[in-house]
C-alpha cells in the first residue's frame, strides 16, 4: 500500500512528523506520528475522502482503495490494509 502523497505532503509540513510503514504477512500499515507540537489529529470520512485536521491544518486525502481500514487512536493516524 502506497502512501497517500497528500499525507506524505502534509506530514512534511509538520516539524518532528514521521510517518512509518510496515508490512506484515497479512496486512499493511501506514502509521503517522504529526509530533507533540501539531496537537492530536481528528479525523473525518466521508466516502473514499479521509479529512483530517492537526491544530491550525486541514488536509484530505483519496484513501488506498486497497486500505481496510483508517482511524486515529492516541493521536497517530493510521491506515490497514
Amino acid at each position: 500500500m502506497e502512501t497517500p502523497p497528500e499525507l506524505e505532503a502534509a506530514a512534511g509540513r509538520k516539524e518532528g512528523a514521521k510517518i512509518t510503514k510496515r508490512e506484515y504477512e497479512d496486512e499493511q500499515v501506514v502509521a503517522v506520528d504529526f509530533g507533540p507540537s501539531s496537537g492530536k489529529p481528528t479525523l473525518d470520512v466521508t466516502g473514499t475522502t479521509a479529512i483530517v485536521v492537526v491544530g491550525d491544518d486541514q488536509f484530505e486525502f483519496d484513501i488506498p482503495s486497497d486500505a481496510t481500514d483508517v482511524t486515529v487512536n492516541d493521536g497517530i493516524l493510521t491506515i490497514r490494509g
